[in-house]
């Protein structure tokens, strides 16, 4: 085994390339979109060394154009479950007492080669698969997941650095061990960086996993996947099956070895999982740890003060961009009756500039929502709203999935605070706006902080200093991450740890040192050089 204390690379921000007309990167990317969609390709399990099939087959299809295959993947089981289980244990002894530089060391080059060679791939396949433009794609699939690799791999090294002091003729040290057992990442559709960290952070501590992916993300996790074998990730470390959700739970969740959860999607199923992890909890070899980030309802405050142009943008780009899909994405915007109609007329002016299609035109701004589920939710809550008085809406309002799940960016105008697209998670392009009495913006403040019981993101726009620093203050648990001057997404990995707490998760920040101590065990060793050899204590001498 080497021997010396190593020091990893500096962990810096990958750069985003722009992709503007002309550039290199765009040429390459446009000829990978046209050579992935003239191709349909089978995506196998990968379940120890073997790529598994199974004799159920799923299409996969582009939201924006959905009468398009672009492949098929195989379901899984729940034999296959029991397979990936099986096949994580048997890889656990080995990976786990793997020298840390050499993990380390395989992660890195997974960051290298998406930053790389596979760039334009796994870009084309998020585009692909979940309907992401060029620039929704880059800092998601390129960036976001190279940057929590390699900060990931730095913040590792800082954790087993982590020691503690020692006394004279003692030497104590922690030993930061993987947990025991092996940990379920369960990802959603909407971030391919945030399902190749679900996995890959657990397994960089030395963790083995069962990693199932969300159906309409299969298509880039499949190339995740590829990237993680070509770097080194050893057979049986990750292993990646597509069962549904109950049969996948029902093994799960029942098996002495499970240690762990890590955990994006709706609530509503953390939840679930929660309340039966705690129904078995006599069954696990340890107390298993559960770590989740789930819904939002999240929130731009603009106070008297604020510039109606930069609330403008705020609110266009932190509602529309990605269809409103994040989990960050605004959703409930409040603004002050002196700022509404200069601020109404500057996003009305830029929604009629805003264009939608499918991803493959660089010029559309807005794609499709992921799937027909999600677009029958979303056009319910929209023809509700024609109906309702207590609302108008201002913009958009049309859907059409004929061809591909568009909704146009839609804005509500409520009177009603409490509206129901004020407060329920609708994940799409729906905004709702509520103008409120600009004399009454403490009392509005309450109002954000007592509409809904989730708390991931939120911010506040103003000039003021004295009313930032009332919103910071009165919203310190409406929001996990909380924006000023600016709008509510885009967390930058080692720059804004993202997560929220209440209904929205565990706020075990993805994209720092918090989140991966999640997936270790510390195991305390104190060394006494020279024991004593008498058990009596000096106080035990007569005087």
């Amino acid at each position: 085994m080497l021997k010396g204390f190593f020091k990893t690379p500096v962990a810096i921000n990958e750069p985003i390339k722009n992709y503007a007309s002309g550039s290199p990167e765009r040429k390459e990317l446009q000829a990978m979109l046209k050579n992935l969609r003239s191709q349909e390709i089978e995506i196998p399990m990968y379940i120890g060394k073997d790529k598994v099939k199974s004799n159920e087959k799923i299409r996969l299809a582009p939201p924006h154009d959905h009468q398009h295959t672009l492949g098929y993947f195989y379901k899984s089981d729940k034999n296959h479950v029991q397979m990936a289980i099986d096949a994580a244990l048997a890889a656990k002894s080995k990976w786990a007492n793997l020298a840390w530089e050499q993990r380390a060391a395989i992660f890195l080059k997974a960051a290298e080669l998406i930053a790389g060679p596979y760039r334009a791939k796994l870009n084309a396949a998020t585009m692909l698969g979940q309907s992401k433009n060029a620039f929704q794609a880059e800092i998601d699939s390129a960036c976001e997941i190279i940057d929590f690799l390699r900060f990931n791999v730095q913040y590792m090294t800082e954790i087993y650095a982590d020691q503690p002091i020692s006394s004279a003729g003692v030497w104590n040290r922690i030993e930061w061990r993987p947990l025991e057992g092996f940990v379920y990442a369960l990802t959603p559709f909407n971030f391919t960086a945030i399902a190749g960290n679900l996995p890959s952070s657990c397994a960089m501590m030395g963790n083995v996993v069962v990693w199932k992916p969300s159906n309409t993300q299969v298509y880039s996790a499949n190339v995740l996947m590829e990237v993680f074998q070509k770097a080194g990730v050893p057979d049986g470390v990750i292993n990646l099956i597509y069962p549904s959700g109950p049969d996948a739970a029902d093994v799960i969740f029942n098996h002495r070895d499970f240690a762990g959860i890590h955990f994006t999607g709706s609530t509503e199923v953390f939840q679930n999982i929660w309340q039966t992890i705690g129904n078995n909890i006599h069954k696990y070899r340890s107390y298993p740890r559960i770590v989740g980030e789930t819904g939002g309802k999240d929130f731009i405050m603009a106070h008297a003060s604020a510039n109606p142009k930069e609330l403008s943008v705020a609110i266009t780009r932190g509602s529309f961009e990605y269809q409103g899909q994040k989990c960050s994405a605004a959703s409930r915007v409040y603004i002050p009756n002196n700022l509404w109609e200069e601020t109404k007329s500057l996003m009305l002016a830029d929604l009629k500039t805003m264009k939608m299609g499918p991803t493959e035109d660089f010029t559309n701004f807005v794609n499709a929502v992921i799937d027909e589920k999600s677009f029958n939710k979303l056009a319910k809550y929209i023809d509700a709203a024609k109906k309702d008085s207590e609302v108008e809406i201002i913009a958009g309002g049309n859907y059409d999935k004929s061809k591909g799940y568009f909704i146009e960016p839609t804005i509500i105008l409520t009177k009603n605070p409490k509206y129901i697209t004020m407060c329920e998670e609708l994940f799409g392009p729906v905004l709702t706006i509520f103008v409120y009495d600009g004399d009454k913006f403490e009392e509005t403040l309450d109002l954000i902080d007592q509409t809904s019981n989730y708390a991931l993101t939120g911010a506040i726009l103003a000039q003021d200093r004295y009313a930032i620093e009332l919103a910071t203050q009165k919203l310190s648990n409406a929001a996990g991450n909380f924006y000023i001057n600016d709008k509510c997404t885009g967390a930058v990995v080692g720059q804004q740890p993202f997560g929220g707490a209440r209904g929205s998760g565990t706020n075990d920040k993805a994209g720092a040192k918090i989140n991966l101590l999640r997936w270790v065990s510390p195991r305390t060793i104190k060394e006494t050089f020279v024991p004593p050899t008498d058990y009596k204590y000096p106080f035990l001498q007569a005087d």
